[in-house]
């Protein structure tokens, strides 16, 4: 039993030690849509599961509102907006990271004129007016919404979470990915990676179809049609084999060949005609004089409304708008069709092909080679979206309508979530994942521009400016590359920027305010010239460049090389100095080389080879005849000879191979080490590098300054912490108010009234009715305390009667369940008594008084008590207690569930067998031993009666058989603890049920 103990102790510290370490394991996607974010987690024992927001909703609108001085989120924020749409923000991701003159920003503002947007001086970016003294940022506002899903993560997860991948659209830039980044750092959020939304559909698509994949490149087209944009993507699967160390790996990867996007279309600008269409049909109902176009809240009401309507005619052919009370408590009710939607939005449905044709022309890859095309995105459920694709992909495939369908085989809402939460788990630290290699693509090249070096002779083409592409259009990243600048023997500088944009729209291009990033100006070229220039040969400047999987350039390192020769005897003193602190080194933490690289030489002789021959004392005689003996064993040992004699003749040949082999091994070492000593003796080419200072100065639109970045979390981290007070205030407010409610209406009933006094009942309805007017008189910036306070004063004052109530209704039951454990617990005594009789009794003379005592005190405890209570009446404070029929109830199942296991567990001693006695007997010889052996045989006959007669039993015909060997268990002295030991209960109950296993286990052996 005590081994038994130890390894569920040991397995218990291991399950501990686990769920210790996998707490904070848990790992988190958001994927970022303009309307809609999902959100996903993975953690142990929970493989990728969407995320349910606090409405329960798979799905969680991207707006933040404020309003009384609390921030709002999800379909509460969005209702808000609805009433009052200044004060809700949404689809921050189309202004986040931009310019305030941009096109972008200005189509903003006319899609939602009442934002009051200002510029902000320091940046030149967008601020947002909340009120006369508060503004906030684009980055802070979607901080507050990435803050909000990571608090709607961590209560499903059950645990704190703090990596995230994040999904972004794939045209995002440079400034736009960094303004992400930026966000999530303010509410610390480690962002694993920053993931194009298409290439996380991707990924999703083909980790459960992984195995359709192989070496041959299989292309897929993905078309995605979300609120405010439309992306067409060519991505490739194959699979693929990447070394790693010395083992070859292989596994799938997807490639983003091609993007088509169209930054302004999509669901958002179908609504919004379809928005002014019905605002002017409720015009020209002319029900009042007011425009409907200047009301905020009834455009507001009129959006919401679009988007229902525009979404239940993609299933029907027409369909009533309507809109209560939507101006001066004027209703709205218009029919609209599918046609007239259509019509309304002719002009916007031409351009739904257009992305799908740019994909395919910077991918270089025609239809017929695309294997299908997958549908993403809420706006792809229109019909004449479907048509207008279909009627495209048929056209270039060249085959009739009917034969090609669109695929719908995944979920448009949720697989950017997941497929992003697949790479969350395989760049967290705690999951084990199936390698899906990711490659995506360069939207806009990175190009770099420097002055031609100048030098004396030169005159015509001195300070020309040189291009080269470091990052064409669609280069897979992430990718490291090194740019190499030769004959610049002086400090220099070059610029970094974007490179031919003519594929992107008018509007887009005038997006790019600059299309230099940065200048980079280099220090220390000249210096390291001179250190090095003479002795060596210049390889030129090296730049070490990087675009990461977030798809952010980086500027690694800038050196300058240098080679040169170098005598042997050089590198060899600086190689033994080097060995020297090596060995040394070797010496400090591990053994040294020789005892790693010694070698252990073993007899490699194969079997057959080995000698027949037995040693001399294996070798008996088991015949009479001596001669046939001898001529058998002179054959057996000519035999033996021959066979020797032959195996020594093949032992020699081979070895004389070998020798000869052995000859040309050390011909061919000999040359070899020649070799190795003459080209030891000739000059090496010895590489030196040497360290550039690097000073970037940017261009770009700058990021959020260090102090701005500290300020803006300190701000938020205060919001937070004051919506906490809020919702403990409400909590505390509601408990307040329930309690109340509750005590009021219970004060009514009749145990009640039965259990307190009028006065008493006056004292408290008062103190209730004075209490619900304090409540509600209250000011909006009263205390968490004040409430908590006024809550434990009515609770003392109830306290009393709510006890007498309870007692009351509970002490029926109590005594009933008395009554039965003394029932149970004097027939069990009455039991135990019988069993005194027998030769060996299974409890002691200990046990049976103490449980007898045990029950008298229990029965006069009980008969003192109810003849206590009994003198008193409800409304008076009782003395016997519910709680105190427990103690008494439990201190009887203790005593009795002791002795129970006890008598379970119960073995007779093994009785003597008579064949045994007979020895005994006859070894003492003589007549006084026959007769005493004659009387002892008469005793235990008699008393072997006696007892067959009490226990009312046969006799046994295998009473010499021994019973089965008894466990090894020590005594349990039997305790009655005079408190309730519930700790002691517990232990012996798990001692019982381990005792009962063993036992189970040593029958079964037996």
């Amino acid at each position: 039993m005590a081994s038994s103990c130890r390894h569920l102790m040991v397995v218990s510290l291991v399950l501990a030690s686990f769920l210790s370490l996998s707490v904070g394991l848990a790992v988190m996607s958001i994927d970022l849509g303009a309307e809609f974010m999902k959100i996903a987690i993975v953690k142990p024992g929970v493989p990728m599961e969407i995320v349910l927001n606090t409405e329960s909703s798979r799905k969680t609108r991207t707006i933040v509102a404020f309003r009384d001085g609390e921030r709002q989120f999800a379909n509460e924020a969005y209702n808000t907006g609805i009433r009052f749409p200044r004060k809700a923000f949404s689809y921050l991701t189309h202004v986040i990271g931009r310019d305030f003159d941009d096109p972008q920003v200005q189509l903003y503002k006319e899609r939602f004129p009442y934002y009051d947007i200002l510029k902000d001086e320091t940046r030149g970016t967008v601020l947002f007016k909340i009120d006369e003294e508060t503004f906030y940022s684009p980055e802070e506002l979607l901080a507050m919404i990435l803050d909000s899903a990571k608090e709607y993560a961590e209560a499903f997860a059950e645990q704190p979470i703090t990596d995230v991948v994040i999904t972004v659209p794939p045209y995002y830039n440079q400034v736009e990915r960094k303004a992400v980044l930026h966000a999530a750092q303010m509410v610390k959020l480690n962002v694993l990676q920053l993931m194009s939304n298409n290439a996380a559909v991707a990924l999703n698509f083909g980790v459960f179809r992984r195995k359709n994949f192989n070496s041959t490149m299989q292309y897929y087209m993905f078309y995605d049609m979300g609120a405010t944009s439309t992306v067409a993507t060519v991505v490739g699967y194959q699979v693929v084999k990447v070394k790693e160390g010395t083992r070859v790996d292989t596994h799938p990867q997807l490639s983003i060949k091609g993007v088509g996007f169209d930054r302004t279309f999509g669901g958002l600008g179908i609504s919004m005609r379809l928005r002014d269409h019905l605002a002017k049909a409720f015009n020209a109902q002319k029900k009042t004089k007011t425009d409907v176009f200047t009301n905020e809240r009834a455009m507001a009401k009129l959006l919401k409304e679009s988007d229902r309507v525009k979404k239940v005619l993609s299933a029907n052919n027409d369909h009533y708008a309507q809109v209560e009370g939507l101006l001066d408590e004027k209703d709205f009710r218009h029919k609209v069709t599918r046609e007239e939607l259509e019509e309304l939005c002719s002009d916007l449905l031409t351009k739904v092909t257009k992305p799908m044709e740019e994909a395919l022309k910077i991918s270089e890859i025609t239809m017929g080679e695309i294997t299908d095309v997958i549908l993403m995105g809420g706006a792809t459920r229109m019909p004449k979206v479907q048509d207008e694709l279909m009627q495209f992909v048929n056209r270039e495939k060249q085959v009739a309508l009917e034969r090609q369908e669109l695929g719908k085989s995944i979920n448009t809402d949720e697989a950017a979530a997941m497929g992003a939460v697949y790479q969350a788990a395989y760049l967290g630290k705690g999951f084990k994942v199936k390698t899906f290699s990711v490659k995506d693509g360069t939207i806009y090249p990175i190009v770099v521009d420097f002055e031609k070096h100048r030098n004396a002779e030169e005159t015509m083409d001195a300070g020309r400016i040189i291009r080269r592409t470091l990052f064409g259009r669609m280069n897979p990243f992430p990718q490291k590359k090194v740019m190499t600048f030769n004959k610049h023997y002086a400090d220099f500088s070059f610029t970094v920027g974007y490179g031919d944009l003519s594929f992107l729209p008018e509007q887009d291009q005038k997006s790019f305010k600059t299309l230099t990033l940065a200048n980079v100006t280099l220090k220390g070229v000249e210096d390291a010239y001179k250190k090095h220039g003479e002795s060596s040969d210049n390889k030129g400047i090296k730049a070490h460049f990087r675009m990461d999987d977030s798809g952010l350039l980086h500027l690694d390192k800038v050196e300058s090389v240098f080679e040169k020769m170098q005598d042997p005897e050089e590198v060899k003193k600086d190689e033994s100095a080097w060995s020297k602190i090596g060995s040394a080194l070797g010496g400090l933490f591990g053994t040294s080389n020789e005892k790693k690289d010694s070698v252990v030489e073993t007899d490699h002789t194969p079997d057959a080879e080995k000698s027949d021959e037995k040693p001399a004392d294996e070798q008996t005689e088991k015949t009479d005849d001596k001669e046939e003996k001898q001529k058998d064993e002179a054959n057996k040992t000519n035999e033996r000879k021959d066979k020797k004699e032959k195996k020594e003749k093949k032992g020699k040949d081979k070895k004389d191979k070998k020798d000869k082999k052995s000859d040309a091994e050390k011909k061919a070492e000999k040359e070899a080490k020649e070799k190795e000593e003459e080209e030891a003796k000739k000059p090496k080419i010895v590489t030196i590098k040497e360290n550039i200072t690097v000073e970037i100065e940017s261009f770009d639109i700058p990021g959020i300054p260090k102090d701005n970045m500290k300020e803006s979390r300190k701000r938020l981290a205060s919001l937070k912490a004051r919506d906490q007070e809020k919702k403990e205030l409400e909590a505390a407010k509601n408990e307040l108010e329930a309690y109340i409610f509750d005590a009021q209406d219970k004060f009514t009933q009749k145990d009640y009234v039965q259990c307190s006094t009028e006065e008493e009942r006056d004292v408290i309805v008062k103190a209730l009715a004075a209490a619900s007017d304090w409540l509600y008189e209250q000011p909006d910036d009263a205390k968490k305390t004040a409430y908590t306070d006024k809550l434990k004063e009515l609770v003392t004052a109830t306290k009393d009667v709510v006890i007498r109530v309870r007692e009351m209704q509970e002490r029926p039951k109590a005594l009933d369940a008395m009554k039965s454990m003394l029932n149970h617990s004097k027939v069990f005594l009455a039991t135990i008594k019988n069993l005194t009789t027998l030769e060996d009794p299974m409890f002691t003379e200990v046990e049976i008084t103490t449980l007898e005592k045990l029950i008298t005190n229990t029965v006069d405890w009980l008969k003192s008590s109810k003849a206590e209570q009994k003198k008193l009446k409800n409304h008076e404070n009782p003395k016997l207690l519910v709680e105190d029929i427990a103690l008494k109830i439990q201190a009887l199942d203790r005593e009795v569930k002791y002795l129970v296991n006890k008598a379970k567990y119960y073995k007779p001693k093994p009785k003597p067998s008579e064949k045994g006695k007979s020895n005994e007997t006859v070894s003492d010889g003589g007549k006084d031993s026959a007769n005493k052996t004659e009387e002892d045989k008469k005793s235990t006959n008699e008393k072997s009666e006696s007892d067959k007669e009490s226990t009312n039993e046969k006799p046994d015909s295998d009473s010499s058989t021994q019973p089965p060997e008894t466990l090894d268990i020590p005594p349990v002295v039997p305790t009655i603890p005079k408190t309730d030991d519930k700790k002691s209960d517990e232990t012996l109950q798990i001692d019982a049920s381990e005792t009962v296993d063993q036992e189970k286990s040593e029958h079964s052996e037996l």
